[in-house]
């Protein structure tokens, strides 16, 4: 299950960043480059990864006009990543764009419905009417609808978006801890087996790897729960 597991590189070094994809490349699938890194290291540090035989998730989570997105995911289609997100609600038309725009390439938009960093109450707070679990079923519905082949979600909603999007749609959750793990800023937080078992396709994993004592023993750690989620 190691290749299932994305550690996002949430950092603003980019010579820290190829140094923990040099020590995790064999043990973990992908690495996300976020909004953190990615103004600091720009397209050469995707590059830089990809030199080096491993995967990228470029996680810049686009959310303009319909025509703004297009181009914005033209560029990250051109620069060969695996993975690249937008925000779902930016609405039908946007997702729309997005996934015309990354249609024929190897790179697969991810829709994020709704972060994990936040809850109802939060939700509720900017004007949300529903829940977090039916605002993502929503959502990830209409992204879906719109062409998206992946969602982004918490593995607490994975099941039930699971049940809406069908076996096609890539599942990607962030959000996940081991049971000693510290929740962080991270809200709806699942251990990996419960991911796996939730359906999910793949995990996303920054701190409990990237600043652990020996990275390279929690990413077995990682791998080795979704392992026993399989059994």
């Amino acid at each position: 299950m190691k290749e299932k597991i994305i550690v996002a590189l949430d950092t603003d070094s980019p010579e820290g960043a190829l140094a923990a994809v040099s020590a995790l490349k064999g043990e973990v699938g992908l690495f996300k480059v976020g909004m953190e890194l990615f103004p600091r290291g720009g397209p050469l540090l995707i590059e830089r990864i990809r030199a080096s035989g491993a995967e990228v998730f470029l996680d810049l989570k686009f959310h303009d006009i319909p025509n703004t997105v297009a181009g914005a995911v033209r560029s990250a289609v051109a620069l060969r990543v695996k993975f690249a997100t937008v925000h779902a609600t930016g609405g039908a038309a946007m997702l729309s764009a997005a996934a015309d725009a990354a249609a024929g390439s190897g790179t697969t938009i991810l829709a994020v419905t709704v972060l994990t960093s936040l809850d109802d109450a939060d939700l509720a707070s900017v004007g949300f009417a529903l829940p977090a679990a039916e605002a993502v079923d929503r959502l990830a519905g209409m992204a879906v609808a719109s062409g998206i082949g992946g969602i982004v979600c918490s593995a607490r909603e994975a099941a039930a978006v699971r049940a809406r999007v069908g076996k096609g749609t890539v599942l990607v959750t962030p959000g996940v801890r081991l049971p000693e793990d510290a929740a962080g800023d991270q809200k709806r937080v699942v251990t990996p087996s419960g991911a796996v078992r939730a359906g999910a396709d793949y995990i996303v994993v920054g701190r409990p790897i990237t600043k652990a004592a020996d990275p390279v023993a929690a990413a077995r750690k990682f791998a080795a729960e979704m392992e026993a989620a399989r059994r």
